[in-house]
């Protein structure tokens, strides 16, 4: 990267920290409250509900605030701003309504605000780096800094939680995103483009590599929240059930940076394409094998794959948009692949919730969906490339 480059990319990195930490501070001051009371071991319905809740943001996303962070008079940049703004305001009225049903509502606003960032942000990357195979490097650092914000920021926050309460960790996380917003205006600005031209995520903008590797990415994210649940409700009366999901849920979060870690190495030799296909690859081959060896270490094995996976499927597939998508409309491509993605995990995540079903079986599930999904995008992407050579060039 140059130096203005780099510059411009700093000022993303540190806005992005800032804004992952402080939602980090809210998941720790809200973890005690009747809003994310949620346990595996209560009732499903309860569960259920939880899923609902947890897609209903992406109602919004897509239809309404995708469109509006392309056309928003001051771009990308400005909905970064009025979202860290909204969400001091958020963590302040959280503040006053803790133990009261209107949490409800300000919670969802503070989901769809997150969700709003995440998309603004995955926008904005192309405009911090100067070529095209920066982009899954970009991509891949901002994904370590935010598990590494996250953990940071989760240290001082649990022992505001844990000394002065709720109160204290939420007014710390609306610092941060003072913080944020602070940070936001040095980034760089976007002209508002013609809104009339269409996204990345429709279908006559789409390329072939990408319509692949949106279905492909679809099937990794659908993967993490089954296994997610999968595991939760498996452990069920196993001997220390909370042990072993809590070493699920952490070394699922190890697999997730270890995939944004290596996702720049990997992009050196193989291009993006190579790359989903490998993401595929691995959790076809752990849940095969798990499915044969059975038991509660293979199936954590299987939920790291996912999760380690679908790190290097997600930056891989953010390069393929940024790289061949229109550079109009960003916002609303990355909106609409965000709400299928979303939908694929809640779905996913609904089956052992509503079934019961064996561990084996679904390490199987995973392993022959995932087999599926390797051999469709490599016949896929083999179909384009001969396409494109047997195509006329003038």
């Amino acid at each position: 990267m140059t130096a203005a480059t780099h510059s411009k990319f700093q000022q993303l990195a540190f806005t992005h920290a800032a804004m992952v930490a402080g939602e980090a501070t809210m998941i720790v001051a809200l973890a005690d409250s009747f809003f994310f009371d949620v346990d595996p071991n209560g009732a499903r319905s309860k569960v259920l509900g939880f899923l609902l809740v947890s897609f209903a943001p992406f109602l919004l996303i897509a239809p309404m605030i995708g469109p509006a962070i392309d056309r928003v008079r001051g771009g990308r940049r400005f909905m970064v701003q009025a979202v860290a703004a909204s969400r001091i305001v958020i963590q302040l009225l959280m503040i006053r309504f803790i133990d009261d049903i209107a949490l409800f509502p300000l919670v969802f606003v503070a989901l769809v605000l997150q969700k709003t960032y995440t998309v603004s942000k995955s926008a904005l990357v192309p405009a911090v780096v100067r070529t095209d195979r920066e982009l899954v490097e970009a991509n891949s650092k901002l994904g370590l800094i935010a598990g590494l914000a996250g953990v940071v920021a989760v240290i001082p926050a649990a022992g505001l939680q844990y000394t002065l309460g709720p109160t204290a960790t939420l007014a710390y996380g609306a610092a941060l995103f003072g913080l944020a917003l602070f940070a936001s205006f040095r980034l760089p600005r976007e002209l508002v483009i013609r809104p009339d031209t269409p996204s990345a995520a429709s279908h006559e903008a789409a390329t072939t590599s990408l319509q692949l590797a949106w279905v492909a990415m679809l099937i990794l994210r659908a993967s993490a929240g089954f296994m997610l649940f999968h595991l939760a409700f498996w452990f069920r009366g196993q001997e220390n059930e909370k042990y072993l999901l809590g070493m699920a849920v952490g070394l699922s979060s190890l697999g997730t940076m270890s995939g944004n870690a290596l996702a720049p190495r990997l992009r050196r030799t193989l291009h993006e394409e190579r790359m989903i296909t490998l993401a595929l690859a691995l959790p076809a081959a752990a849940g095969l094998i798990a499915a044969v060896l059975g038991g509660t270490k293979a199936g954590i094995m299987v939920a790291v794959v996912v999760n380690f996976s679908a790190a290097i499927g997600r930056l891989s597939f953010e390069s393929i948009v940024q790289r061949d998508g229109p550079a109009t409309n960003r916002g609303q491509a990355f909106a609409r692949f965000e709400t299928r993605f979303q939908l694929g995990w809640v779905i996913a995540a609904v089956l052992p919730v509503v079934l019961e079903i064996p561990g084996s079986a679904g390490f199987m599930l995973v392993g022959v969906v995932a087999t599926a999904a390797v051999l469709n995008y490599v016949a896929g992407v083999r179909a384009d490339d001969r396409s494109e050579r047997a195509a006329p060039h003038f």
